[in-house]
């Protein structure tokens, strides 16, 4: 059986000309993923707001969903308001939702979309709008799908929100590394923060990476959400460290390996390389070699 993912691009936000957010990454990695012919690729469903509440003020919500958000809060988070970024953001929430759900069914999914760490309870920041992930694992917990849940987050810029919304749930695990001098430039506490320098290589970045991820599997999550932003490669304009495509499809198979017995979520995250091509190709290999490396799991445990 094909692994499921999830895609939003049929939704496509109005930017205005010249801004920096990487919008057409989205519908590159899904025709790119399409050609391999590996997965079975569904439109995400749209989030609505009770299950965002799940994890978000109310009113919040409400201000956002019907355009009434304080344009000081807007320019926080950094796009303009539209319907379109409405039905964008609510779908990117039920991709990462749907992915939840059929992680628990088969063992791993993904959405091509999603990962939106910078969002907060009562507002967002840096891109992100609704935290995806938080209400992923709330929503899990509530339907009785799962106790202990585990974030994976190896964006180059920290998972701040995701950290301050589940830093009172001793049943949810954080691991962010990420750059020290990058963006969020005031950090929140993850259950475990690894601060890298700038310029940070391969060699040193794989070597933290392994040293991290066997606290996550010491907490014993029922399910992994692995936030896989490839925003730490050298070609990033966002990203200040010093990582090759080698380096970063090693840094995938180190988490894939060692989640190999956990159901597991894969969202993307940041990636702003110019060209926009590199961005494709790292998001590719992180899916690509899921799915080899799941398949020869289920093959070796038949």
């Amino acid at each position: 059986m094909q692994p499921r993912l999830f895609y939003c691009d049929h939704y496509e936000p109005d930017l205005p000309p010249g801004h920096r957010f990487p919008m057409a990454k989205y519908r590159l990695l899904r025709e790119r993923l399409a050609i391999t012919g590996l997965f079975d690729l569904h439109p995400a469903p749209l989030a609505n707001a009770s299950a965002i509440q799940i994890a978000h003020d109310a009113a919040y919500v409400r201000n956002f969903l019907t355009g009434q958000l304080d344009p000081a809060a807007m320019r926080r988070i950094g796009f303009p308001w539209s319907e379109s970024l409405v039905q964008r953001t609510c779908a990117s929430v039920g991709g990462t939702l749907a992915a939840a759900h059929q992680a628990v069914q088969s063992g791993w999914s993904g959405t091509l979309a999603g990962g939106t760490h910078h969002a907060f309870y009562d507002e967002g920041s840096g891109y992100c709008i609704f935290n995806d992930l938080v209400i992923a694992i709330k929503t899990l917990r509530a339907e009785g799908l799962i106790h202990r849940a585990a974030v994976i987050d190896l964006d180059v810029h920290q998972g701040d929100g995701t950290a301050a919304m589940l830093a009172n749930d001793p049943l949810s695990y954080t691991l962010s590394v990420h750059g020290r001098h990058n963006f969020p430039f005031r950090k929140q506490q993850s259950r475990l923060d690894v601060e890298l320098e700038d310029e940070t290589a391969d060699e040193e970045y794989l070597a933290r990476v392994a040293e991290a991820l066997p606290t996550v599997l010491a907490f014993a999550p029922d399910i992994v959400f692995y936030q896989s932003g490839v925003d730490a490669l050298a070609t990033d304009a966002l990203g200040r460290l010093s990582i090759t495509p080698t380096g970063m499809a090693a840094r995938d198979q180190l988490v894939l390996e060692s989640t190999r017995h956990l159901p597991l979520v894969i969202t993307l995250g940041g990636g702003y390389s110019n060209p926009i091509e590199l961005t494709v190709d790292a998001h590719t290999e992180t899916f690509v070699l899921a799915a080899q490396l799941r398949g020869l799991m289920r093959s070796e445990t038949r």
